[in-house]
């Protein structure tokens, strides 16, 4: 793509603006409307609890149904979204500009009437607008923060469909697309299915509704998580058969291990006397469980997270870091995010936070970190 291309798609069309509004109204419409099951959330510090509608695999189903019977008679193209790939990239980070600064004026609002807020919020500008002034928003009942998560959860889905869609139509098809893209999606499907974990993760519970959030979960996440498509779009890459089997057992490995972990806090968090793995859960202070995969290092999902995000850019091969962005983008973030979960959870648990750390030394692999 010339230079050109690129610095004139830095300005959205008006198509760009109409297919953005198009997705984040049908979210909002079916997130409401669509029928799922309601999750209870974490116990705020006000004592109230939100509950939120995991209806996000239906809403995507109907979405691409609607969509193929848009494709179907042609009244959209398949490759749009990657053919405005630049302009919705644009037309999104504008948006997520605009609904950061509302962010901020409402908070800064909600401030002057609660006594509570005002002890979270620092008074400066840019730290606010960055992280945040409120933990969790609503608009006109929809909770953003699980909306944005969404939304771009299912952005990459079909950011990746679209651009499967121009390597069918250049003919460029091979197992290296075929696997990249098959592990993308049944990584994103999978969420979907286990949405209501989603909503005792520290994103939902703990992080301020900001422009890192908003930016991070509407633009980072579709726009650049899918760069591995791009890269085999334009690069050919024969894998052998041991790579083939090498990569599959990364992703089966990951998936395991980010699945397993999740989904132990998360029933634990919902009865603590269920058993792990057979046995019942050895606890800590009675908080902190050190059972399973929690007994093995004390950001085991973590792990798991990293081995997927791996496993989606190892089909790239190893000619260039590019498509490797992701993986490496996702280490340092995520050390970032523990070493600040360290110091919350030290100054939460005091003298059981130590504890627990005997127990489990290890903070994402064991033996090595």
């Amino acid at each position: 793509m010339k230079m050109e291309d690129i610095l004139g798609g830095l300005i959205p069309s008006w198509s760009s603006v109409v297919i953005l509004f198009f997705y984040l109204g049908y979210l909002a419409i079916a997130g409401s409307l669509l029928p799922g099951k309601v999750i209870p959330g974490a116990v705020l510090s006000d004592g109230t609890r939100l509950h939120y509608r995991c209806n996000g695999l239906l809403s995507l189903i109907m979405l691409l149904v609607l969509l193929g019977i848009g494709v179907n008679m042609k009244m959209i193209s398949p490759t749009v979204v990657a053919d405005k790939g630049i302009e919705l990239m644009s037309a999104t980070f504008i948006f997520s500009v605009i609904v950061s600064l509302a962010l901020y004026a409402v908070g800064c609002k909600s401030r002057k009437q609660s006594s509570s807020l005002k002890a979270h919020v620092t008074g400066n500008f840019i730290h606010d607008c960055w992280f945040g002034v409120q933990l969790n928003p609503h608009f006109i009942g929809v909770d953003l923060k699980f909306f944005f998560v969404r939304a771009g959860m299912m952005g990459w889905l079909f950011i990746n469909l679209s651009v499967l869609a121009k390597s069918i139509q250049a003919g460029n098809v091979n197992i290296s697309v075929i696997l990249s893209q098959l592990f993308c999606g049944l990584y994103i499907l999978d969420y979907f299915f286990h949405e209501e974990f989603m909503t005792s993760t520290w994103d939902i519970i703990a992080e301020r509704l900001g422009f890192m959030l908003v930016f991070g979960d509407l633009v980072f996440i579709p726009f650049t998580f899918s760069i591995q498509g791009w890269w085999l779009l334009k690069n050919e890459v024969i894998l052998s058969k041991v790579a083939v089997i090498a990569n599959c057992l990364v992703f089966l490995v990951g998936y395991c291990v980010f699945r397993g972990a999740n989904k132990q806090k998360h029933i634990f968090k919902k009865n603590p006397k269920a058993p792990i793995w057979g046995k019942a859960p050895k606890v800590v202070g009675g908080k902190l469980l050190v059972s399973g995969y929690w007994g093995v290092s004390r950001h085991c999902n973590y792990l798991g997270d990293l081995l997927l995000a791996l496993s989606f850019s190892l089909p790239c091969g190893a000619s260039s870091p590019i498509p490797y962005f992701y993986p490496i983008y996702l280490l340092i973030l995520l050390i970032w995010r523990e070493r600040r979960d360290e110091e919350r959870c030290s100054q939460k648990y005091k003298e059981v936070w130590v504890e627990y750390c005997k127990l489990v030394p290890w903070r994402i692999l064991p033996y090595v970190y």
